[in-house]
């Protein structure tokens, strides 16, 4: 009778994943199966052409800078994101119910839309925006920004900013779900702060790092909309991203390399992804 009751459970559980497992199959998985069988195809005549677009790719100059910029970008930003998110979650939570309104404010970012987020980073660091006039006052000379390496870090200031807020409530959400009733006890044992930090808070969030992790990751990827409203198809070469070299290509209708191009992304991104669950598992095995 047990088993009968199991075996409905699951079955029930099927049929309500089902909708979700078919709109995924029919939008995702099928036009990516699509995009392979065109990555080995030309681009016009669609006849089988091997590797030839992998080899293409890899001997053009355009996608080496944009891997190397996206990559780059990747690993200064979401290090940061992480250690200033979990930061800020950690002195909200030890304030409690004091400042609760903040955990909406630094939901805002998310809410403004590109185009006014794309004219205010011109406005700041146009050759003569506010930051130029700001260190003219001071006797400093004018830059600009968005045609020098200086570029990149305007970027990475604008992935921070906008991606801050979402981690910090994750954070949080963690956070309020560790027992205090475990804190207690390891205060009593003579715990202090960073011990009790590093042996029941960290432990107690890995779960919720590797999912802010993996959304911090996919999200840096969204960091091109900013950046092609404010210098357009090509900007500068420290932030000539993936996204970039893309939308070149669409425009050129370069749909071999496009396809091409789009496994290896993809086929990147699930190595990283699986690395990174590979090595928080092994960590939890010692």
């Amino acid at each position: 009778m047990k088993k009968i009751r199991i075996r409905r459970g699951q079955g029930a559980g099927l049929i309500f994943a089902l909708p979700s497992l078919l709109g995924v199959a029919c939008f995702l998985l099928l036009p990516f199966l699509d995009v392979v069988l065109r990555s080995f195809q030309g681009a016009v005549d669609e006849r089988w052409t091997g590797i030839s677009n992998y080899q293409t790719i890899f001997e053009n100059e355009a996608f080496w800078l944009a891997v190397g910029n996206t990559a780059r970008f990747a690993v200064v930003c979401i290090p940061l994101l992480l250690v200033i998110s979990l930061a800020i979650a950690l002195g909200l939570n030890q304030c409690g119910q004091k400042f609760g309104f903040l955990k909406s404010a630094f939901l805002l970012p998310m809410a403004i839309p590109v185009a006014s987020v794309a004219l205010i980073w011109r406005l700041l660091f146009h050759n003569q925006g506010i930051v130029n006039g700001m260190l003219t006052q001071f006797g400093g000379n004018p830059t600009d920004w968005m045609n020098s390496p200086a570029a990149f870090w305007v970027l990475v200031l604008t992935y921070l900013w906008k991606n801050l807020g979402y981690d910090v409530i994750l954070w949080m959400a963690g956070l309020s779900g560790i027992p205090y009733s475990i804190y207690e006890a390891a205060k009593v044992d003579g715990a202090g702060a960073w011990k009790c930090f590093t042996r029941i808070t960290l432990p107690n969030l890995k779960p919720t790092l590797y999912t802010i992790t993996v959304l911090s990751f996919l999200n840096s990827f969204k960091v091109f909309r900013e950046a092609y409203l404010v210098s357009g198809s090509y900007p500068h070469e420290s932030m000539y991203l993936m996204q970039h070299l893309f939308n070149n290509w669409y425009r050129d209708l370069a749909i071999d390399k496009m396809a091409a191009a789009a496994v290896v992304v993809a086929a990147a991104i699930f190595l990283v992804m699986l690395l990174l669950k590979w090595i928080l598992a092994r960590e939890d095995s010692l």
